[in-house]
């Protein structure tokens, strides 16, 4: 699993928190935030086509300042099911029922540790499949 993270200049504050406390818990977190002043759009193209590198195992963190840019991003291509989350238990289950593999979150509409912990339910939570797999399946077939 690789994860990759990346934010714009309004998230790039709590973009470091988050890789700060990933790395502490053990995740291999590969920062992709472009050097200077960055554009939410940039930083969400980046990380996209990292984890569409292998969409199937790969995992993408977005931070600006709301959530919704990136996440109207990265929805964008075939094969990122993308959820711009605020709270601990839709990241557990956007990966558990939709397969999630990226996610967006906004520096302006959460707290440092709610997100740290956001980060870390969507890196450790697994897709159940299932019956679920009808409705990715159905994802995966857009764009």
């Amino acid at each position: 699993m690789r994860i990759v993270i990346g934010s714009d200049k309004k998230g790039l504050e709590l973009k470091n928190k988050v890789v700060e406390y990933l790395t502490g818990l053990g995740f291999p977190v590969e920062d992709l935030t472009p050097e200077g002043d960055v554009d939410f759009f940039d930083a969400s193209i980046k990380v996209t086509q990292a984890v569409l590198e292998d969409y199937e195992n790969n995992k993408g963190i977005i931070i600006d300042e709301t959530g919704a840019g990136p996440f109207m991003v990265a929805d964008k291509f075939k094969y990122i099911i993308c959820a711009e989350l605020n709270d601990e238990h839709s990241a557990k289950m956007t990966r558990d029922h939709n397969n999630s593999n990226v996610i967006t979150m906004g520096s302006g509409v959460i707290g440092e540790e709610v997100a740290c912990k956001i980060a870390e339910r969507f890196c450790v939570a697994k897709y159940s499949g299932g019956r679920h797999q009808i409705r990715v399946d159905m994802l995966n077939k857009m764009c």
